[in-house]
């Protein structure tokens, strides 16, 4: 199962770009999608492979982070 979290498109040089989640960048291949500065990007194993617009991407961070501040968020040992 793949949780992502959107991040923001921040600079593009070819086919890589630098992605802002919340403060942690990281550089993520956006061959797949028709990608531009300042747009929201979900990735999943280093590539884009969508493309969110803002409303959408902020609401899923609130909900994101809503559940984490909620308490009832645990990470249960799968071994």
């Amino acid at each position: 199962m793949c949780l992502a979290i959107p991040g923001k498109i921040t600079n593009i040089n070819g086919d890589q770009a630098d992605i802002d989640f919340g403060g942690a960048m990281k550089t993520a291949n956006v061959a797949l999608v028709e990608a531009k500065v300042g747009q929201w990007a979900v990735v999943h194993a280093g590539f884009a492979i969508e493309i969110m617009d803002e409303d959408e991407a902020l609401q899923t961070i609130k909900l994101w982070n809503d559940f984490i501040d909620s308490g009832t968020a645990e990470i249960h040992n799968v071994n």
